[in-house]
């Protein structure tokens, strides 16, 4: 799944700086995400992982330097939103509404009609495994449930860039884990470039060709860990040597980063 090295990145931040009043968040961070990559940001909390997915996505300005992506793209056209969906650390789902609702928003808000979405969302909802639940409220849904929910929704608009904050730091081990696996089979179905937030070390090992160590106060990256294992990647790949060195590598970047 990994991009030809010659193609474009699909994300490039050049020396970005962001501030919050005083505050600097941001210092100097490059990075860049080639077409169908996923890449995993892990740092400590306040490191600014969050907000270089909301610079990616449009949804902050840097105070200095470049950001390059999808809904960032400048012109007539201004930028391609429907090219990038965003999962959060809450399902953020419309208690309200049913599952296939929720689903249908993000294409709803594009003009489609539920009778021309309907194809979409029940393809998208038997990808997540949840095609028996999309009649069925949030209410009713457990947490894996509500987050295969979430991004249902993000797939079902078919997105060039796939950014994740977090999405299953709330969930138990064996859920947490059972998603990565299915995660990394819905990328590779979509072909997506994926940026990823996490503050699990396996987590991040077992998603990313490239793990990216960000140092807080202020937030800047200071290490990238290669993760060569080819995917498919199976339950079994978090018992090999392989795995358990690039866990290694990444806690002693985190190490230096703290210390």
């Amino acid at each position: 799944m990994h991009s030809d090295t010659d193609t474009p990145p699909l994300i490039a931040l050049h020396g970005v700086h962001l501030r919050f009043g005083a505050l600097r968040v941001l210092d100097g961070v490059s990075l860049a995400v080639a077409p169908g990559e996923f890449v995993s940001l892990l740092g400590p909390s306040g490191c600014g992982k969050s907000s270089v997915l909301r610079l990616v996505a449009g949804l902050a300005d840097p105070a200095e330097g470049r950001v390059e992506s999808p809904a960032r793209l400048s012109g007539a056209g201004a930028g391609d939103d429907a090219a990038t969906a965003f999962v959060f650390q809450e399902p953020t789902l419309m208690p309200w509404a049913s599952v296939r609702d929720n689903v249908w928003l993000p294409l709803r808000l594009q003009g489609v009609s539920r009778a021309d979405a309907a194809p979409r969302i029940e393809a998208v909802l038997a990808r997540v495994g949840l095609a028996d639940f999309a009649a069925a409220r949030p209410s009713e849904l457990s947490g894996g449930m509500k987050m295969r929910a979430s991004i249902a929704r993000a797939l079902v608009t078919q997105p060039r860039v796939l950014l994740m904050d977090e999405p299953f730091a709330a969930l138990d081990d064996l859920t947490r884990q059972r998603l990565n696996t299915d995660l990394l089979q819905w990328w590779a179905r979509e072909r997506m470039a994926a940026l990823f937030v996490t503050h699990s070390i396996a987590e991040a090992v077992f998603l990313s060709q490239r793990v990216l160590v960000m140092a807080a106060r202020p937030g800047r990256i200071v290490a990238e860990v290669a993760v060569p294992e080819p995917y498919p990647r199976g339950p079994a790949f978090r018992h090999a040597p392989a795995f358990a060195e690039a866990c290694r590598a990444v806690a002693q970047a985190l190490d230096t980063a703290a210390a």
